[in-house]
């Protein structure tokens, strides 16, 4: 377990998570990051610190975005973090962070906007900040009720979860 004064990082990426819908005529578009009020209303007491990387939804997130996102865990003093990323291409980015040594790095996202009343956001969000805790060193992916390592899950497009695959 961490001290308790040990504080999670964590980077935004856009996503599902922080997508707005403005009305029924428009799109929706990835807003400002919800994860420090989403934390706040779960009174999470423990030190966390949040970071913007990009803004966008999975889909557009480019090498380079990756490349950045790969850069800030390196970087960051923190060994614990959670990013938060559309579902798309979560996995693509969680290999694209496997050779980062000695982090515990937790992907999340939602399948619902955070803003929406019915919204996974909270509950997933509450699931990586927990496992960012408890897991080994390693990437991983939280959705859903369920923490996989991230080598050892995809997304089931036509059932709209994440499914373990084999060892």
């Amino acid at each position: 377990m961490l001290p308790t004064e040990t504080p999670i990082l964590l980077l935004t990426t856009g996503g599902t998570i922080d997508k707005i819908y403005f009305d029924a005529l428009s799109d929706y578009q990835v807003g400002e990051s919800v994860v420090a009020r989403l934390l706040e209303i779960g009174r999470v007491r423990r030190p966390f610190r949040v970071e913007e990387v990009a803004r966008k939804d999975s889909l557009e997130l480019t090498d380079a975005d990756r490349a950045s996102i790969h850069e800030r865990i390196a970087a960051a003093r923190e060994a614990h973090i959670v990013v938060t990323h559309g579902t798309d291409t979560m996995t693509e980015t969680a290999r694209a962070l496997a050779d980062i040594p000695g982090k515990v790095i937790v992907l999340v996202g939602a399948l619902a906007p955070a803003r929406f009343s019915e919204s996974d956001a909270s509950f997933n969000l509450g699931m990586a900040f927990a496992a960012v805790q408890c897991a080994e060193p390693g990437v991983y992916i939280a959705m859903s009720g369920s923490v996989f390592r991230a080598d050892r899950v995809v997304k089931d497009r036509a059932k709209g979860l994440f499914v373990a695959t084999g060892d």
